[in-house]
């Protein structure tokens, strides 16, 4: 099969580590893959990629701007390929125009935010030939909200991008503990993600100043964005400078996995969260706010603990009621595991997908 994915931009967000994961992965199956993205480079641009996988940038400099994909169009027909993947809320906007351009082509849109849909991506939704989604929450949503067909949609969960590294000596583990200033009895508290408002990092450390002091715990924020300015005032400003860290954007982020002890996630918009699975695939029990489709990524009460948005002295509760008890950080963590290890297999979600672009390359348009 000829394979096309379309991508904005390759920032370092969980859609776009899915993106590149997927376009490799492809071409390692030794599909001809193309990956198109509107803006060049970015954090996660591949420096090798399989000799199967073309990336191609469509803006000859980077505008900063989102949203232009000059010649998609153009460079879609000459491909001339059996799928298109379209990948983030920008490159959806642009399912309609490509599957008009191709008709012969099963364009496919992706529903992976909780965020509201523009309405370029609204409009792609009732022409492109599928919808994949990666929850079921996702799927309902569609349904309820947008009027997507139920047949029209299939579910892929996210697959694990960043998965145990079984190689990864003991002592690596220490040696990020100490690096970022952590003691031995420390509980380390982790999130990673974009610094974006809907990820509510502003929520944590409003919830770490209910903590009791006196227990052992500190925060490990990892990643970059907009919102990471603020953020830092906020902890500053909080008395809080001694107890919570920000790590910086992390290629790999499975070192500070290894090095964590529980997953802390106050997101207000998901779909399927990738740091929840990452992490709980590293053995991290949760505490999490219920977003939109967080309830698929673990267990509740049993991997871990899921608490009401916005509702800071339930999580900080919870938060105590783990740092507090070893032995359930214990159980919760691996129950975490297997549930990552079950339900959110690269491999699984690669031949998903795969095998949904085989039916649809040998099935004519039902729209």
């Amino acid at each position: 099969m000829k394979i096309l994915l379309v991508q904005d931009y390759l920032r370092s967000g969980g859609t776009e580590r899915q993106t590149v994961s997927l376009a490799e992965a492809f071409a390692r199956a030794g599909h001809a893959t193309h990956l198109v993205t509107f803006r060049p480079g970015g954090p996660l641009s591949p420096p090798a990629p399989p000799a199967a996988l073309t990336v191609k940038s469509l803006q000859r400099r980077d505008t900063r701007l989102d949203w232009w994909a000059p010649g998609l169009r153009r460079y879609a027909i000459s491909i001339n390929p059996d799928i298109v993947l379209c990948m983030g809320r920008m490159a959806n906007g642009y399912g309609r125009a490509l599957q008009v351009a191709l008709p012969a082509a099963a364009v496919i849109s992706t529903m992976r935010t909780g965020k509201p849909l523009p309405l370029p991506f609204r409009r792609s939704l009732q022409v492109t030939r599928h919808v994949i989604a990666n929850s079921q929450a996702a799927k309902a949503h569609l349904i309820d909200a947008h009027a997507v067909a139920d047949e029209q949609i299939t579910v892929i969960p996210n697959g694990l991008v960043f998965g145990p590294d079984a190689a990864a000596p003991a002592s690596s583990a220490r040696d990020v503990r100490a690096k970022f200033g952590a003691k031995p009895a420390d509980v380390i508290l982790l999130d990673v993600a974009m610094f974006r408002p809907e990820k509510n990092h502003r929520a944590l450390i409003e919830m770490c100043a209910q903590l009791d002091p006196a227990l052992p715990w500190r925060l490990w924020l990892a990643g970059k964005g907009p919102a990471l300015g603020r953020c830092r005032k906020l902890v500053k400003s909080s008395g809080l400078a001694d107890r919570i860290t920000f790590l910086g954007w992390h290629a790999d982020p499975r070192p500070i996995y290894r090095a964590s002890d529980i997953a802390v996630h106050a997101s207000r918009r998901e779909s399927l969260s990738n740091f929840l699975i990452e992490a709980q695939a590293h053995g991290l029990p949760a505490v999490a706010a219920a977003a939109r489709g967080v309830d698929e990524t673990f267990v509740d009460q049993v991997s871990g603990l899921l608490i009401e948005p916005d509702r800071l002295p339930l999580f900080a509760a919870a938060v105590t009621h783990l740092l507090t008890d070893a032995e359930l950080r214990r159980r919760m963590g691996e129950a975490a595991r297997q549930h990552a290890e079950t339900h959110f297999s690269r491999d699984a979600q690669i031949n998903a997908h795969l095998d949904l672009f085989g039916k649809l390359s040998a099935s004519p348009s039902s729209r």
